[in-house]
């Protein structure tokens, strides 16, 4: 962890986890504490969908992987198609390749009519005002590769606006490394408590509140002091961390 390099518009200092630390957060929050995925999800996805109408234009294209991630970003385009933003998904797999809280989210998706493809002629059809990026979260451990290489890729040459959710696909969570094709977003809304290696991003940085107990910060020793305050949504700056 890290408690020198983050703080809030207020000046409040956030403590940085690394991905094996965010990692136990989440084990501990649910195990433990009983706090389920869907919960975490749901609002990781409510602040993104919050995030992205302040941020960027229509249409907006969210990129999905499984997991988490993938997960928060589908879950981020039922909020946006709610209020009536004109969204669809493109996901790196077909959608019989999701599984647990991902292909929950989805399906309702699918019920509701939101379109849903995959892969990179799907994102080159679309003509995105917005990309959101959900491909890959904290646990990417070496080179992004496959599909979702293809449509970071694909990303790179786009003008829409890039949002990435926690982390931008194919970066190192905790080291801030690309070993990879990797997403060079104009905003990241990371969650719980910002990753050490998003400290060296240039680029808006935004902190949003998925209902993790402060019990289960203090119960792994991580330091913390709400950031949130009166708000589910925080910008971040970086401070000059010392060498």
């Amino acid at each position: 962890m890290d408690a020198r390099a983050f703080r809030t518009e207020t000046g409040r200092s956030v403590t940085a986890v690394t991905a094996a630390e965010m990692r136990d957060v989440d084990r501990v929050a649910v195990e433990e504490f009983g706090v389920s995925l869907l919960q975490m999800m749901e609002n990781a996805g409510r602040n993104l969908a919050r995030h992205v109408r302040e941020a960027g234009a229509e249409p907006v294209v969210v990129l999905a992987g499984n997991g988490g991630n993938g997960g928060g970003g589908l879950c981020a385009a039922r909020h946006l198609a709610n209020r009536d933003v004109e969204v669809s998904v493109v996901l790196d797999r077909s959608p019989e390749g999701l599984d647990g809280a991902a292909r929950t989210q989805y399906e309702t998706l699918a019920a509701m009519g939101v379109p849903v493809d995959d892969g990179v002629d799907a994102l080159v059809d679309r003509r995105a005002g917005t990309v959101v990026d959900a491909l890959v979260g904290y646990g990417l451990d070496g080179r992004l590769r496959g599909t979702a290489a293809d449509l970071v890729d694909e990303v790179a040459g786009t003008d829409a606006t890039v949002v990435s959710l926690d982390v931008p696909s194919g970066m190192v969570a905790t080291t801030g490394e690309r070993p990879g094709p990797s997403v060079a977003p104009d905003r990241v809304l990371t969650l719980a408590l910002p990753k050490t290696g998003l400290a060296g991003l240039d680029c808006e940085l935004s902190l949003g509140d998925i209902g993790v107990p402060a019990g289960v910060y203090h119960s792994l020793d991580i330091p913390y002091a709400n950031p949130f305050e009166a708000e589910y949504l925080v910008e971040l700056t970086v401070d000059s961390v010392p060498e």
